[in-house]
């Protein structure tokens, strides 16, 4: 394992790329402000077991499959870039009424009712289906393991789950946040409908920019 001094980096580096806006933090905080604390707590949560996925996929090897094969690559790309533009999609277009409670309680800062194992899953396909985790973890991991090491795979996988589990606050923080500020801004809460709108583009935005990324590693 690392020193204490290059722990304590590898930490502060890790908190430090967590709390950079992408769609992980726009599908925490679009629940959140749309659904309460709970719902965006739960979205980082499956952005999280997501996250697991690639961690153990790329100490098996799975991810240097991915940044050795183009074809392996593309074919994630394309499926995440999918998925994205199907979230997108779905909420530019849904109904403006179609989630919105009675103005008393809309007024009230009462959060729209969410199906929470639907927005677990939904975490968790947003972060699986999107190959740059993968190859970040690839990227990232290895530059803080000593050289000469003897186990890199176990001190690989040691190092992406304290990466994993120290992302579990700053979600936290992303979800309370946009929780608490929809309670306190009437705008928000008059413009819920308007939310999924702006969501939908951004959803579209990283989809399509996915879809034409290249193998950081070819």
């Amino acid at each position: 394992m690392p020193d204490t001094h290059q722990l304590l980096l590898f930490i502060a580096a890790g908190w430090l790329l967590n709390l950079t806006p992408g769609p992980d933090v726009l599908y925490i905080v679009t629940h959140a402000l749309r659904s309460g604390a709970r719902a965006g707590i739960v979205a980082g949560l499956g952005i999280t077991t997501g996250c697991f996925v690639h961690i153990f996929a790329a100490a098996l090897g799975v991810g240097a499959l991915l940044a050795a094969s183009a074809t392996a690559f593309n074919l994630l790309k394309w499926a995440g870039a999918a998925y994205l533009l199907y979230v997108g999609i779905r909420l530019l277009f849904s109904r403006a009424q179609g989630n919105v409670l009675p103005s008393a309680s809309i007024n009230a800062g009462a959060p729209l009712p969410a199906d929470l194992w639907r927005v677990y899953s939904g975490g968790f396909w947003t972060n699986v289906l999107n190959p740059k985790v993968a190859i970040f973890f690839l990227a990232f991991v290895p530059q803080f393991i000593t050289p000469g090491t003897t186990h890199t795979t176990w001190v690989f996988l040691a190092l992406g789950v304290l990466f994993n589990v120290n992302a579990i606050p700053v979600n936290t923080g992303w979800a309370l946040a946009a929780a608490w500020m929809a309670r306190r801004a009437s705008l928000v809460q008059r413009g819920m409908h308007w939310l999924d709108r702006v969501a939908g583009a951004l959803f579209i935005t990283f989809g399509l920019k996915l879809a034409l990324t290249d193998n950081p590693v070819s």
